[in-house]
């Protein structure tokens, strides 16, 4: 259901965090998975089925969490657009504070969504994330190999301010899928009508024909959630949460 946007580290490389929903309603959280090396056939995508091997990690407590193996995943079918809107109505909520209660950690959230804003990155910010990503795969052989193109980090922030339940929020959206988007509009169209273009589907659209958020807390802050992605439906009534 999400992928976050690429982090890169010492220990582990470029990897990114993803999500998906089992057939119980449950979240789980996956990682690490070094998504671009994958073999083409194991490069799942949003309402894909998969299965795979995992652990439960030593360094990471929170429930929905596991370890993968991620040459052991496997894309065994595609959940059917007619079959969605029932599917993620197991795991809607509309309070982040009874998620926490409960000791989860991850949650498909129904917000209203109050403005979406897209602020510019420093360029020196952009500049040295830019450089430790390009060292890393520098030093992964493995990495430079399967890889042809190097990943470019978004030069702007998208951010929501929501309502919910528990009041207003606001945050930096993580999801990967927002940030190739503004890329490959950019290349194509120029920066200017990108972030128009971005403001329209992300900022009116998506609210106005209905959206999800995916939240995550963050592992070292568990009472912080994050924006881990953007989850589109058109079968969501947003008019009901209030």
């Amino acid at each position: 259901m999400v992928k976050a946007a690429p982090q890169v580290g010492r220990r582990h490389g470029e990897t990114v965090c993803c999500a998906g929903i089992d057939l119980y309603g449950n979240w789980l959280r996956l990682y690490p998975v070094s998504f671009r090396t994958l073999e083409q056939s194991k490069k799942f995508g949003r309402w894909d089925r998969i299965r795979f091997n995992w652990r439960l990690p030593n360094d990471d407590r929170r429930v929905e969490s596991r370890r993968v193996d991620q040459q052991s995943i496997e894309i065994v079918g595609k959940l059917k657009k007619s079959e969605r809107a029932a599917f993620l109505a197991k795991a809607v909520v509309t309070s982040l504070a009874r998620e926490r209660e409960a000791g989860r950690s991850f949650a498909l959230l129904r917000p209203e969504i109050i403005a979406f804003k897209i602020e510019k990155k420093d360029a020196a910010e952009v500049k040295v994330e830019k450089e430790l990503f390009d060292s890393i795969r520098a030093q992964d052989d493995l990495f430079a190999k399967q890889v042809t193109n190097n990943y470019n980090p978004c030069p702007y922030n998208f951010k929501y301010r929501y309502r919910t339940d528990d009041g207003i929020r606001e945050g930096t959206c993580q999801d990967w899928e927002i940030e190739a988007t503004y890329h490959n509009w950019s290349r194509d169209y120029g920066d200017q009508r990108a972030l128009s273009d971005m403001e329209r589907v992300f900022g009116k659209e998506y609210p106005e024909k209905g959206m999800l958020l995916a939240m995550g807390t963050h592992s070292l802050h568990q009472d912080t959630w994050l924006i881990n992605g953007v989850v589109r439906q058109d079968d969501i009534d947003q008019g009901s949460m209030f």
